[in-house]
């Protein structure tokens, strides 16, 4: 009968790094240390030894030693390295979409059992629309990531509605109040779509001067998310209307609408977070005033990381940070 060490990670729950156990075929020999994991990850992460061993606060030497003992173990090459990069094999791309799961499970777990834990750590996972994504959340996380670097942060922009559980994501950034009860939901900040067109379209064209108007008017309907195409719920004082759109022109990029929309080309939905600014300056002007779609602001989680630090954290910080588009919605947002 042999008897080997065993790794610590194996048995974090008390069992110390000194104890044995009997080793069953070897397979304790073969199972990959986490931290190695951590390791080639962030190696992947930043295409560089170098860079990784930075942010590590450790050599690059020490980084490429846990690399090859990671090789080693799992018998194949994970990365190329040159003078001037690091590129990541088949095999690695593989192990680096598993890894990344196993060290996120791993701190999920973590989380679950531990009361004492303060800092959040692990790989946090955020999805959000294209234009708001970009424009408003990913500044925003840079900030977030600056204060908290225990943190890996990945962002994901997308034109559709997300499902935040079943697609692996910790929290959606979202505007749009239609939210499905299973999901957990903080609004971040106020917000509205609104009707807006620039002035060489109005005096072109006319002004609408009722919803019904808007059957004979150029409308740019965007398919974003969990938008009804060519189809928009307005709120007129109180009281729902739906009003079918169309026109020459339409896309799956809120951005694009706006730039059609600033040409001269069509009456634009878009929310006052964006619009705002060009209104404020004359680009555009609003269209029906007393016409808005309610869209606050919100992030969504499912209620698996709902006692998540990292979750609790970034959620906090996009709450602060957002206070200032309250002011931009103005009394239209209650």
């Amino acid at each position: 009968m042999q008897w080997h060490v065993t790794p610590f990670y194996l048995f974090p729950f008390g069992l110390k790094s000194h104890e044995r156990l009997i080793d069953f075929p070897r397979i304790v020999n073969k199972s990959p240390n986490l931290d190695d994991l951590r390791v080639f990850s962030l190696v992947v992460r930043l295409t560089s030894f170098s860079a990784a061993a930075e942010q590590l606060a450790v050599s690059p030497a020490y980084v490429s030693k846990r690399i090859a003992l990671l090789e080693a173990q799992l018998g194949t090459r994970l990365l190329h390295r040159s003078t001037r990069r690091v590129t990541v094999t088949e095999a690695g791309e593989r192990v680096f979409a598993r890894a990344e799961k196993i060290l996120d499970d791993v701190d999920h777990l973590v989380e679950d059992v531990s009361t004492t834990r303060t800092v959040p750590r692990g790989t946090l996972r955020i999805s959000s629309s294209f234009g708001f994504g970009r424009h408003v959340v990913a500044p925003a996380l840079l900030d977030f990531s600056a204060r908290y670097p225990q943190l890996n942060v990945r962002l994901d922009l997308f034109d559709r509605l997300v499902d935040v559980a079943g697609e692996g994501y910790d929290l959606d950034v979202r505007i749009g109040d239609e939210i499905s009860d299973h999901l957990i939901a903080r609004r971040l900040a106020a917000n509205y779509r609104v009707l807006c067109a620039s002035p060489d379209y109005l005096a072109r064209r006319g002004t609408p001067r009722s919803l019904a108007d808007l059957a004979s008017h150029d409308c740019l309907a965007i398919k974003e998310r969990d938008h009804p195409f060519g189809v928009w719920r307005l709120n007129v004082r109180g009281e729902t209307a739906t009003v079918k759109v169309g026109g020459a022109l339409s896309t799956n990029h809120g951005e694009v609408a706006v730039q059609w929309a600033l040409a001269g080309r069509g009456i634009v939905l878009r929310s006052i977070w964006e619009a705002g600014p060009l209104i404020e300056r004359g680009a555009l002007c609003r269209v029906l005033p007393d016409a808005i779609q309610p869209a606050n602001i919100w992030a969504v989680y499912p209620e698996r990381v709902a006692a998540s630090a990292k979750v609790r954290v970034c959620v906090d910080f996009l709450v602060e940070t957002l206070a200032g588009l309250n002011a931009a919605a103005g009394d239209d947002a209650a």
